[in-house]
This record gives C-alpha cells, sequence and structure tokens, in this order.
C-alpha cells in the first residue's frame, strides 16, 4: 500500500477548472519561453498556488535538459502533476492549438501576398523588432538562472563555444551539466536551490511525491504508444508521397531536430534555420526571420516557426499535390512530429524526476545547464542580427575559429531604425511583446510606402 507521503494531502484540483485555466493560460503566451514561463508562474505559484516554487524551478529545469520547447513541456509536467496523463495532454495540447491555427492563417497570407509592398514593408518592420525581444528573452532568463559569477561565466562560455567554436548543441548542453554536477560537489552554494517561497501553502505540497509512480510497465506502455502515434504519420507519408517527397524530407528532418535540438525553442531556430535554408533550401535566409516575427505574434511556442519553414517549402514543391494542399499537410505533419516528442519525453520522465527531486546533484547539473541556456539564446540572437541589420555576411576562419562577420559597409538602414525603436519600447517603456510588434510592423509599412529600401 502507498504511504501517505505518495500522494497530495489536499484534495486534487476539479478538472474542468484545470482545462479552463489551461485554455486561459495559452491565449496569454505570447513573447516566447521567457513569457510563457512568466505566465505559468504568475497563474499556477502565484495566483492560485497549484504548486510551489521549488517545484516549478524543478520541473522547468528538467524540461531545460529535454529537447523541443521548454515551455510546453513544463505546461505537459505540471498538467501531468496536478491530473496524471490527461492532465498532461490537455495542459500541452492546449499550449499549442491557438498557435497552430494563428499560423497556418498568417502562413497562407505570407505565401499568398509576401511579394506585395505592403506585406514586404510589413515584414521589414516585424523582424527587427525580433531582435529586441530576443534581447530581452536573455536578461530575463539570465536574471533567473545567473544568480552566482560562476553561473554567469558557464553562460558566457555555452556563448563563446557556439558562436566561435561551433560545438554542437547537445555537446554544450551536457558539458554545462556535468559543470553545474562538479559546482554541486565543489562549490554548492553556487548551485543552491532558492528557499521556499513566502506564499500560503500550495495545493500540491513541495514535499508531496506524485501518486503515479515509476515501473517498467508504464514506461514500455508510454514509450510504445508514443513512438507509434510518432512515427506512423511519416511512415504514411512515404508510402503515398515517395522517400523523395517534400513530406517525407520534413517529416524525417524535424523529427530528428526534436530529438537533438536542446536547450528550448531559441536554440532549435538556430539549427533549424541553418539547415533548412543552406542544406534544404525550402526558404531564404530572410524569410526565417520573418517566420520568426510570424510566430512571435501568434500565442504558443516559439518553435511554431517550423510550421512557416513547413508552409513555404511545401508550397514551393508540392510534388503531384495542389500548392496550397501541399503547404497545410506539410505544417500540419511537422507540427504533430515536432510536438509528439515532448510529450513523450515528460511523460516518461515526469514519474523518475518526481523521486529525484532532493537528489543534490541532478538538481545541480540542471541548474548548470539552465545557465548554458541563457548563453543559447544569446548566440540566436547573434545570428539573427547578421542576418536582418546587414545585407551580407562572410564567414572567417582563424584556426578552430569561425566566424560568420557582417559586411559593416552594407547596413539596412530601415531595418536599425526600427530595431533601435523597439529596443526603446522593450526596454526603456516596458512595452509588451504585442504592442511593441504592433507599432514596429506600423513603421515597417510606413517606410516602404514612402519609398525607402525595405528588403
Amino acid at each position: 500500500m502507498a504511504s501517505s507521503t505518495d500522494r497530495p494531502s489536499v484534495p486534487a484540483i476539479p478538472f474542468r477548472e484545470a482545462v479552463r485555466t489551461w485554455f486561459l493560460i495559452s491565449l496569454q503566451t505570447f513573447g516566447g519561453p521567457a513569457g510563457q514561463i512568466a505566465v505559468m508562474q504568475r497563474t499556477l505559484v502565484d495566483d492560485k498556488r497549484w504548486i510551489g516554487q521549488r517545484r516549478f524551478l524543478h520541473a522547468m529545469n528538467y524540461c531545460m535538459l529535454l529537447p523541443g520547447p521548454e515551455a510546453q513541456q513544463l505546461a505537459t509536467y505540471v498538467g501531468w502533476l496536478l491530473h496524471g496523463t490527461r492532465g498532461g495532454l490537455v495542459a500541452g495540447g492546449f499550449f499549442v492549438l491557438p498557435g497552430v491555427v494563428a499560423l497556418l492563417v498568417l502562413s497562407a497570407v505570407y505565401v499568398g501576398y509576401g511579394d506585395t509592398l505592403a506585406v514586404t514593408a510589413l515584414f521589414a518592420g516585424l523582424a527587427p523588432a525580433v531582435l529586441a525581444i530576443v534581447a530581452q528573452a536573455v536578461g530575463r532568463v539570465g536574471k533567473r538562472a545567473l544568480t552566482d559569477p560562476a553561473l554567469v561565466a558557464l553562460a558566457v562560455a555555452a556563448f563563446l563555444a557556439l558562436t566561435l567554436l561551433a560545438v554542437p548543441f547537445p555537446v554544450v548542453v551536457l558539458g554545462a551539466g556535468a559543470v553545474g554536477w562538479l559546482l554541486g560537489r565543489h562549490r554548492p552554494a553556487a548551485v543552491a536551490e532558492p528557499a521556499t517561497d513566502d506564499g500560503p501553502p500550495p495545493v500540491i505540497p513541495d514535499d508531496a511525491l506524485h501518486a503515479e509512480r515509476p515501473s517498467g510497465r508504464r514506461t514500455l506502455r508510454v514509450l510504445v504508444t508514443g513512438l507509434v502515434a510518432w512515427g506512423v504519420p511519416i511512415a504514411v507519408a512515404a508510402l503515398l508521397t515517395g522517400t523523395g517527397s517534400v513530406f517525407t524530407e520534413q517529416g524525417l528532418f524535424f523529427s530528428g531536430a526534436a530529438v537533438v535540438t536542446f536547450g528550448g525553442a531559441y536554440a532549435v531556430l538556430a539549427y533549424v534555420a541553418q539547415q533548412a535554408v543552406q542544406v534544404y533550401g525550402w526558404l531564404a535566409p530572410g524569410e526565417m526571420v520573418r517566420g520568426l516575427a510570424l510566430a512571435e505574434t501568434t500565442p504558443g511556442p516559439l518553435i511554431m516557426v517550423v510550421q512557416f519553414v513547413a508552409f513555404v517549402g511545401a508550397y514551393r514543391a508540392p510534388g503531384d499535390l495542389d500548392p496550397w494542399a501541399a503547404a497545410v499537410l506539410a505544417s500540419l505533419l511537422v507540427t504533430w512530429v515536432t510536438f509528439v516528442p515532448s510529450f513523450l519525453f515528460v511523460l516518461l520522465g515526469a514519474p523518475y524526476m518526481e523521486r529525484l527531486r532532493g537528489n543534490r546533484s541532478l538538481s545541480a547539473a540542471l541548474t548548470g545547464i539552465t545557465a548554458a541556456v541563457v548563453g543559447v539564446i544569446a548566440n540566436l540572437a547573434v545570428y539573427f542580427a547578421v542576418h536582418t541589420l546587414f545585407d551580407g555576411s562572410t564567414r572567417r576562419e582563424w584556426g578552430p575559429l569561425q566566424l560568420e562577420l557582417p559586411d559593416l559597409t552594407e547596413p539596412r538602414w530601415v531595418p536599425v531604425a526600427v530595431a533601435v525603436v523597439a529596443a526603446v519600447l522593450i526596454f526603456r517603456l516596458r512595452w509588451s511583446v504585442l504592442r511593441t510588434l504592433g507599432v514596429c510592423a506600423l513603421l515597417g509599412l510606413a517606410a516602404g510606402l514612402a519609398g525607402l529600401p525595405v528588403g
């Protein structure tokens, strides 16, 4: 028989109330993972007190360790914590659905009208604004994660490894986890967990274990179900359209990206941008930035930009299908193979992570990974700044160093000006992400109508 510590000692939250709450959260998740985590922190920890601060940070650090969008995985984890598997599926699903619908519509608008002056000018205003938003994310995540000089040094090292040495993301993440573990052994104060928050006791106490115990039978059931749900759509696409079709290529590529790209959405985007532009040719570097700008205007994870990539790529290489039908099918397929692994990783690992919450070595490793994520986000900011603010860049190599340097003689003055305005609105006036994007889009439109170069 399970002991009293195996389940919360307070009444469970009504499932209907949880569904309503997750839906309302999904409509507020603008501004990338930093903003999305802040929404969940405010709603679940500060206002409703469903879980405590330490429980929330433990779940967040575990999701940072996983490949894929950490905010959506965090929602899935907390949903599972509250209501088991159905709670995780509802929380994670609601986190994605509004963005899927919105970005599908925006992708169609881009493909249908992207060559017109008005749309080009609007995107010329949106893309530079994204730079200020990413910079804000660096500051927000850094403030939360870099609580010790050693963690600051770890974030800087991650940035340099990605920017100068082109070290793969998984290597950076694993290295950061190892450094965090070493800090936990030799400088435990650097990676110490925060004290319990001062609010009223949460519904799920910090020291209560989840009722769903880890077991080999449960693990096998979840694994088989997840792999079947993940793989069958790709197999059907390959059977119906051929192994060389854009559907099969995108399904396989984004399935692989879902398991090898660590550090959350910002880390994924840098890798996806490189492969989608340089290897597969699904879209141009400037279009990747525009896709990110679209994703910033919709609720949900920023990784939804992969839906835009799939839509544009399939529209331009539809095979025997109508281009519009191919674009919609490809975008839905890519969305599916991108997020099914996120559910699978969380539902597989959450029961084990609950039992390991008191393991100081594991907590220290997760803290190191969270610090490295700050460097990952900063690396993405540099990548998009080069492709947004300048017309060209060159790749320079000095020994092991590989630098992609912008051509400073060819700045794009309209995007530079809009980026400055966005920075003032975000950092000085503290405007919201959506409001800032709207103003910057109007500035780009005004520049285009005035005859200024915006392309």
